[in-house]
């Protein structure tokens, strides 16, 4: 085993300080260090360069296998910091252009320090720690300089331990990203379905019902609180690290499915229908950017509720829980219109979601598409579940792989 310093083995390559003015509506993906998060890469928020800028921004072109260290955010020591967050890029953002407040490392050579290997030693928390305590700045925005990143120490085994470590934890890495993809691949049917079915009104049997004013016969109008046995904001939490519950918030709502892995642990009691339940609507409701955001739960999550920035939307008829889901997912760009208050504070308030009216199909029609849905909705929750198990056993073997507790 030798001993070398980082910066003697890896290029460096900060992120593009490019101007939001020059973004349009597509063109080149921008990965920002808002889209890294512990749990992978947040794709639902994401910006695009023009095409006639790859040249001027080649530099920044990501490659797959790089590492992406944050080098800008709030102190480790504050819950959800990104300063010294690292995320390898996959085959999900490969050749996208990475913006500023992060940097890119890339060895300068894999005969000597594999970059398979390089990503995992940016997750072994003795590298984390060292980053993170040469922060400087306050608390709120700390800023990583790249020439202290250069100087770890890294203890590098051979090549070919290098590459086996890697081999070993990557094969996790892989089927996580695998599952991903089915599960993005599964979302998008669901949704094609929905719209085929109650936008286009090409349902089973459309042919022979007859259709005034745009409404098939028998369609009639509700409100999203017709359909809703509860409709609610969350809780304000007595956050506490060792409390019996868990708490989401907007984090857990970035994508389709709620991922609980940004949430907290509070010690507040709260009322029995306030427990998530599997096939719940979870729409963020507070602040721009992530404002009308509409999320999914996929399983059951005992001793777990949302907080006051969460609105919780639960079907009253459980044969409808998918139809009422993918109308509000379907609804998403206009909630994320309709706030109220001032721009740094906005709200989407209760009575907003619960009186928006939808034209609500037969309650045959309904079932009939629960029965084509629900099938879908289970198989994402399986997926999800083998990715939460191969992402805890990935992260225990991980350390003792790095550190050669376990030998390979």
């Amino acid at each position: 085993m030798t001993t070398v310093k980082l910066g003697e083995i890896c290029d460096f390559l900060n992120g593009g300080a490019w101007s939001d003015k020059e973004y349009v509506l597509t063109g080149l993906p921008v990965l920002k260090v808002t889209n890294c998060k512990p749990s992978g890469f947040a794709l639902s928020d994401i910006d695009y360069l023009p095409y006639s800028a790859a040249e001027k921004y080649a530099k920044n072109k990501l490659e797959l296998g790089d590492v992406i260290i944050a080098t800008v955010g709030s102190h480790p020591n504050l819950k959800d910091s990104a300063a010294g967050r690292s995320c390898v890029v996959n085959s999900m953002v490969e050749g996208y252009y990475l913006n500023q407040n992060a940097v890119c490392m890339r060895t300068k050579d894999s005969d000597v320090l594999d970059q398979g290997y390089l990503g995992y030693l940016s997750k072994y928390y003795e590298f984390q720690h060292f980053i993170q305590m040469r922060g400087r700045g306050a608390a709120n925005q700390m800023r990583i300089a790249i020439s202290s990143i250069k100087e770890y120490n890294c203890k590098l085994p051979n090549i070919e331990i290098q590459r086996r470590i890697a081999s070993i934890l990557s094969a996790y890495d892989d089927l996580i990203e695998n599952n991903q993809k089915q599960i993005k691949l599964l979302e998008e049917a669901a949704q094609r379905l929905y719209k085929e079915w109650f936008v286009d009104l090409h349902f089973p049997g459309y042919e022979n019902v007859k259709v005034v004013d745009g409404v098939p016969e028998g369609w009639e109008k509700k409100t999203i609180l017709d359909m809703s046995s509860v409709l609610r904001r969350g809780i304000s939490p007595k956050y506490n690290d060792k409390g019996k519950y868990t708490v989401i918030n907007q984090k857990c709502i970035r994508q389709t499915i709620m991922d609980i892995k940004e949430s907290r642990q509070q010690e507040k009691e709260y009322p029995a229908d306030m427990n998530l339940k599997d096939s719940d609507i979870v729409i963020c409701s507070t602040g721009s950017g992530t404002l009308g955001r509409v999320g999914q739960v996929f399983g059951d999550y005992p001793d777990t509720t949302f907080d006051s920035h969460v609105t919780l939307v639960r079907a009253k008829k459980p044969d409808h829980s998918q139809f009422l889901f993918l109308t509000l997912k379907y609804l998403q760009p206009l909630l994320m219109t309709l706030g109220q208050g001032s721009t740094n504070q906005l709200e989407l308030p209760k009575r907003v979601i619960e009186s928006y009216g939808i034209i609500c199909p037969t309650e045959k029609l309904i079932i009939d598409f629960e029965s084509a849905i629900l099938p879908i909705h289970n198989k994402i929750t399986s997926l999800v579940s083998i990715i939460k198990n191969a992402t805890e056993a990935r992260d225990r073997l991980l350390p003792k792989l790095m550190s050669g507790e376990v030998e390979v």
